[in-house]
């Protein structure tokens, strides 16, 4: 029978070891596999994180073994980016993709001690898949590595790293249908399949190619019912059974609706997630069980009912923890940002493991081809490379559909959007341009262009560190207060959009990103809900609960807006609840009915205790009133950019246009465009502090997005120098607004 045991404990490890040759150079440290060497430097910014080779090392002793009856394989759960594998001296593997499993057979080269060498590369190239991306690329053997020791009649491990066993359901008419195929190495009698709903056996099969039916099947329902089924694999040799496997399978129906949304066993299932990134401060990628289920714990808590698993293939043991808890899953490869004419078999490759690997997971209804793929620039190598993709998920799987997360500046028109079965836009409208309405603007102009094609808003998020507060949040502080109001009023612009298939926050939890230096933090993307060490819920998670989670609550923000200098403070509550009454050192504020959002002003005391109440729940904070602004509540570059702009003085003169007006406004005349376009102009010639400025949005995109946007804010964050805002101004004054 199969056996499995954990080579982990602790492994030899070379920092720059390229080669066996240079191995008796160095001095060996000692770490604990999974590891990862950028758990440090790929999260304190600079964009120097050590990326290069890396060689793991493993002693250990001929485990129990029959030579001439059994075979042995090493099974490596994930390995980023490149692993060259060698296993006494021979050189047994070279795998290429950091994020599906593989095995490599070993048995014909086993010794009474035997060493294993893992030379791991995540040294930048122009063929493996992720090389550009807002996020860090740990370097290591960061998940489990297996020894797995299987008779010589087993399930026979595939090419794409697969068990041997392909498990696909659906439902017809009420009765579930499960189709297995499954190979087999050597000789045997039988093969034969059970299927178990946690009380007896329900249904049974035999063969390598079997459909099994299932009458009136329980089916797999969300949050609500997240039904799994018990599916036993056995090979059979007279009366031994030989080798064994064991899924747990759902079985549910769903449609992409075009008009509708998404829909689940036949009823609306509005998808409402968030997206994770398989990282955590201190630790990078080398995630343990329990981090797994304290991330997909606090995602339950945020109310989400979908997640999407981005940029890659992620832990097995995740995707499990969403079968159990009914979370909806989008799972893709990182065919991202830059498409590499190189790069095109390890797509394919890392697509074929990802599937074969996750087919019987019936948390997951699309396969996600490709993120962002056109932002570094489209070819028509990289839409035939994104159409073999789809035709290699449909070849695999014909019972999901395909999907692309599209790049905000990609033209709606263009022939990318269309391709895939269902599509999503990631949009950043309201903290890297324009204002926030320009989500919805975006989206319903898509919608109208394509009518047929299911549209979600895949990304969509802003930054906030916690350690920023603001009484009067703008675009851009990256206080924890803008990021609450983004998320307010985008979940209330997505309730009035049903065609929207799927949304998703952008991101469930802080992330390390080692390029970045921004908001007061630097090595690290900050649209979290939550901390990168997830002990803070930053008052957008509770603003997100407040429309996703049924489960009662309330909570008051601001709690860390301690020290408040205004006489009278406004003062938020987020509650699923009806009505919530406030109270301020005992005394009432009133009581307020809503949905939501419930919003007190309060004067202000020396010392204030404030507590909001509504049945049995109730949530407290404590604020002081100081005299004058704690500046550690704002963020340097932001109040220098503020105050620089303030600072120049301009002159506006009634009756005429300034830079306060609209660029809606300032285009109604020739003389205004030719100004909007000598601004643009010079955006793009001035290195600005806004990754917008960075990228071609098409034009017709970005004067829909702009066109209620003052020309102020656009200035606010460029760095035109002070001379040209106040020629601009000055050339602005001279036009009559009678003209418009």
């Amino acid at each position: 029978m199969r056996k499995e045991r954990v080579l982990g404990g602790k492994w030899d490890f070379f920092k720059g070891c390229s080669d066996k040759t240079s191995l008796a150079q160095l001095e060996p440290v000692a770490v604990t596999v999974p590891h990862t060497w950028n758990s440090v430097d790929g999260q304190d910014g600079g964009n120097d994180y050590y990326r290069g080779i890396c060689c793991y090392r493993k002693h250990f002793p001929c485990p129990a073994f029959f030579e001439s009856s059994q075979e042995l394989y090493i099974e490596f759960g994930g390995v980023n980016s490149s692993a060259d594998v060698y296993f006494n001296d021979v050189r047994v593997c070279l795998h290429d993709g950091g994020y599906s499993a593989f095995q490599v057979r070993i048995d014909h080269l086993l010794k009474d001690e035997n060493e294993l060498l893992v030379f791991v590369d995540n040294s930048p190239n122009d063929s493996v898949y992720p090389q550009t991306a807002d996020f860090t690329f740990y370097g290591g053997i960061y998940r489990d590595v297996k020894l797995i020791c299987v008779e010589d009649t087993h399930f026979e491990f595939t090419k794409y790293g697969g068990k041997g066993v392909i498990l696909q359901t659906s439902v017809q008419n009420g009765t579930g249908i499960l189709k297995i195929h499954a190979k087999v190495s050597g000789r045997y009698e039988r093969v034969l399949f059970s299927v178990a709903d946690g009380v007896s056996t329900v249904a049974k099969g035999e063969g390598t190619d079997v459909e099994i039916r299932i009458p009136s099947v329980h089916l797999w329902n969300g949050l609500e019912d997240p039904f799994l089924y018990k599916v036993k694999a056995e090979i059979h040799c007279g009366n031994f059974i030989v080798d064994s496997l064991e899924y747990e399978v759902g079985f549910r129906f769903f449609t992409f609706d075009a008009e509708k949304g998404f829909f689940l066993n036949g009823r609306s299932y509005p998808l409402r997630g968030v997206s994770r990134h398989q990282d955590r401060e201190g630790v990078g990628n080398a995630l343990t069980k329990k981090m797994h289920e304290e991330d997909l714990s606090l995602i339950l808590e945020v109310g989400a009912n979908s997640i999407r698993l981005a940029h890659y293939q992620h832990d097995q043991y995740f995707y499990e923890l969403c079968d159990k808890a009914g979370l909806v899953c989008w799972a893709e490869i990182p065919y991202i940002t830059k498409h590499l004419e190189a790069g095109f078999q390890n797509t394919m490759d890392q697509l074929s493991e990802l599937i074969e690997q996750c087919i019987h997971h019936c948390s997951i209804v699309c396969w996600g081809i490709s993120n962002e793929i056109t932002a570094g620039g489209n070819s028509e190598g990289l839409y035939m490379n994104n159409k073999a993709l789809y035709d290699r998920c449909h070849e695999m799987d014909c019972t999901r559909p395909v999907a692309i997360a599209h790049a905000f500046m990609l033209p709606i028109n263009d022939k990318v959007v269309t391709l895939p079965d269902i599509a999503g836009y990631n949009l950043y409208y309201g903290w890297y341009l324009g204002n926030m309405e320009g989500n919805g603007f975006f989206l319903d102009a898509c919608h109208k262009a394509h009518p047929e094609l299911p549209i979600g808003l895949t990304e969509f998020g802003c930054d906030a560190n916690i350690k920023l507060q603001s009484s009067n949040p703008t675009k851009g502080d990256y206080s924890e207060q803008y990021q609450a109001l983004f998320h307010e009023f985008m979940c209330s612009e997505i309730d009035k959009r049903p065609y929207l298939w799927g949304t998703y926050i952008w991101n469930m939890f802080d992330f390390a990103a080692d390029a970045r230096d921004e908001g007061g933090t630097r090595g690290r993307n900050c649209k979290g809900l939550v901390t990168f060490d997830r002990k803070i819920r930053k008052d957008a998670f509770f603003a997100v609960k407040a429309w996703y989670s049924k489960e009662p609550f309330i909570h008051i923000c601001g709690r860390r807006y301690v020290n408040r200098c205004e006489d009278f403070s406004e003062v938020k509550v987020y509650s699923n609840q009806k009505e919530v009454e406030l109270f301020c050192n005992g005394e009432s504020i009133g009581k307020k009915k809503g949905e939501h959002v419930f919003v007190f002003n309060v004067k202000l005391s020396e010392r204030n205790e404030i507590r909001a109440v509504c049945g049995d729940l109730s949530d407290t904070i404590r604020v002081r009133k100081v005299q004058k602004p704690d500046s550690s509540y704002v963020l340097a570059s932001s109040s220098e950019i503020r105050n620089w702009f303030e600072g120049l003085q301009l002159i506006s003169r009634e009756g005429f246009m300034s830079v306060h007006d609209t660029v809606g406004d300032i285009l109604e005349t020739a003389d205004g465009k030719n100004i909007f376009e000598d601004v643009m102009s010079l955006r793009q010639s001035n290195a600005a502090d806004d990754i917008a400025s960075q990228v071609e949005i098409p034009r017709e995109m970005m004067l829909m997005t702009m066109k209620d946007v003052p020309l102020s804010e656009i200035l606010r964050r460029s760095r035109i120098p002070d001379g040209e805002i106040r020629r601009i101004s000055g050339e602005l004054n001279k036009i009559h607004k009678e003209r418009i």
